[in-house]
């Protein structure tokens, strides 16, 4: 018999839960659409990497030797542990020393307190997901990262913005927030400090090192009722062009009680591959891989294994210098572009990175910036051009966001569509001023 489907039979409409609530209408899921569908606008917006940095041949050598044997090709093509492929967390202990400048003996930790997932934005969810209830806090900088902020959202957690400045995060308004909280009877309900130590997306700011020492103090002397964390994204932190070579923020936390350390290889190798990876404290261990169990009891192996077979062969390292070196020539090109089509706008400024994949520029006050602003719609319709809004970078009430801010990416186009679509991107603000 056929289907009834008058109006007056019609099913009722779905009932979602309240986590799907919380998680609706992500920027990201907008940004990336529209780098995709509209293949004639130039995206200063996407924070895509380099597809001339990728790193073609030596995946191949990788897989080629991964599928060689038959053992072994059956064994990396199997499912693999919920906590990442053994061979790789023992490669990342020596890969984390040296970046740390010190043995694996002196990095106080083995290789169960690592954890491998799917990109580490897997492992920020899963981190927030273990240990934030809804109106939990987290304190981040303003501004920060806008994906992890929709996380958060996801949790129905409370996001407190920390006043920044050049050297990043500012220690005295931390502490001042935390004075803040304790004195609304509040202090309990916070949870984590979340902080992109290196090149921060947005800003392409580093928080200072005395700035990092004084927070995991800050963090420990602020543990009144439960562990007050500290997550560290360091995401960019091997895409350093020039600047300062800066200790983590994890690398002051002696006992290893009190940093979560969050680092991928999707920036400096590949993301198509997704492997990220986290450093935890012991007490986190079973929490996190519980959380990950229910998700996907154990992330791409093959791809971890492959990740373990570059580094093993030396072919990771000589990649990172050459991806360094796209990047280092793209950030001046887009900063030579500034320079020249932003001359004679009054009242506009920006931050000159040491390393990342983010310029970030600062209009007159007067100038918003957001997805409905005749800016975003004068760059966007009549110039092509996209960039992200700034305001969607800031936690806490929407009604104190600054609105006339943006992030720009020299991450996926070429240096010649990088000037052009900086030239585009000015003229749409003269346009409107």
């Amino acid at each position: 018999m056929p289907v009834e489907t008058s109006s007056t039979n019609r099913l009722p409409e779905p009932s979602f839960s309240l986590r799907r609530r919380w998680t609706e209408k992500q920027a990201i899921s907008y940004l990336m659409q529209q780098g995709v569908e509209n293949p004639g606008v130039i995206s200063l917006a996407a924070g895509l990497v380099d597809p001339g940095s990728l790193p073609v041949e030596e995946t191949r050598q990788a897989v080629r030797e991964l599928l060689a044997d038959d053992r072994r090709a059956r064994e990396v093509l199997q499912y693999g542990t919920t906590q990442g492929a053994q061979t790789l967390r023992q490669q990342l202990l020596g890969h984390l020393a040296r970046l740390e400048g010190c043995s694996v003996e002196d990095l106080g930790i083995d290789a169960e307190q690592l954890i491998l997932t799917t990109g580490s934005q897997q492992f920020l969810s899963l981190v927030a997901d273990a240990l934030i209830d809804p109106g939990d806090i987290c304190l981040v900088a303003a501004p920060t990262y806008f994906v992890f902020l929709g996380v958060l959202n996801g949790l129905n957690a409370c996001t407190i913005a920390v006043d920044t400045d050049e050297n990043g995060m500012d220690p005295d308004a931390l502490e001042a927030q935390l004075i803040r909280l304790e004195a609304d009877g509040r202090l309990d309900r916070v949870k984590l400090i979340y902080l992109v130590s290196y090149y921060e997306n947005p800003t392409g700011l580093c928080l200072s090192a005395a700035r990092r020492e004084r927070i995991v103090e800050i963090a420990k002397r602020w543990s009144k009722f439960h562990r007050l964390y500290v997550l560290e994204d360091a995401a960019y932190r091997e895409m350093r062009y020039d600047g300062p070579v800066l200790p983590s923020v994890w690398g002051f936390d002696g006992s290893r009680e009190s940093v979560i350390l969050a680092q991928t290889f999707s920036k400096s190798f590949s993301p198509g591959l997704r492997v990220g990876y986290g450093v935890l404290p012991r007490d986190l261990i079973a929490p996190i891989c519980d959380r990950k169990g229910n998700e996907d009891f154990g992330s791409a192996n093959f791809n971890q294994h492959l990740i373990a077979t570059v580094m093993q062969r030396g072919l990771y390292a000589p990649h990172v210098e050459k991806v360094r070196d796209s990047y280092r020539n793209k950030r001046d090109c887009m900063l030579r572009a500034i320079d020249t089509h932003f001359a004679g706008i009054e009242g506009v400024t920006w931050v000159h990175p040491h390393g990342g994949l983010y310029v970030w520029m600062t209009l007159p006050d007067h100038m918003e910036t957001g997805f409905t602003s005749p800016l975003f719609r004068q760059a966007a319709n009549v110039e092509g051009v996209m960039y992200v809004p700034g305001e969607l970078c800031y936690g806490g009430e929407k009604a104190s966001r600054p609105s006339h801010q943006m992030r720009l990416s020299f991450g996926v186009e070429e240096p010649s569509k990088l000037d052009e679509g900086t030239r585009r991107l000015a003229n749409a603000v003269r346009a409107v001023v």
